[in-house]
């Protein structure tokens, strides 16, 4: 098992993704937010808003995103199991997550 922590800035995303084997549990840790969730990157049809203290699980093999609505930065926790990220790693921004920044 693996829990994740991200600060997501203001008018910003998490990004599509979907992940087959994987059942997660995203927790609001501050801000608000839009969940969108599908089985089409092209079809999200479950869409809700979720503020601080508040959870969604997101099923395995079910397309999704997480957007900031809010005017400040979306912190947020994930946890899923089994571990996809070596120990003690960090990612700065979204585009070293994604492997596009050195």
């Amino acid at each position: 098992m693996q829990m994740t922590v991200m600060c997501i800035p203001a008018c910003s995303d998490v990004g599509l993704e979907i992940h087959d084997n994987t059942d997660q549990i995203i927790r609001i840790e501050q801000g608000q937010c839009s969940v969108r969730m599908g089985c089409c990157p092209n079809e999200l049809c479950f869409r809700q808003n979720l503020c601080a203290g508040e959870c969604v699980c997101i099923p395995a093999g079910t397309w999704h995103n997480i957007i900031n609505i809010g005017n400040n930065p979306l912190k947020l926790s994930s946890i899923y199991a089994p571990p996809h990220h070596p120990r003690g790693d960090t990612q700065a921004t979204k585009a070293m997550a994604m492997g596009m920044d050195c």
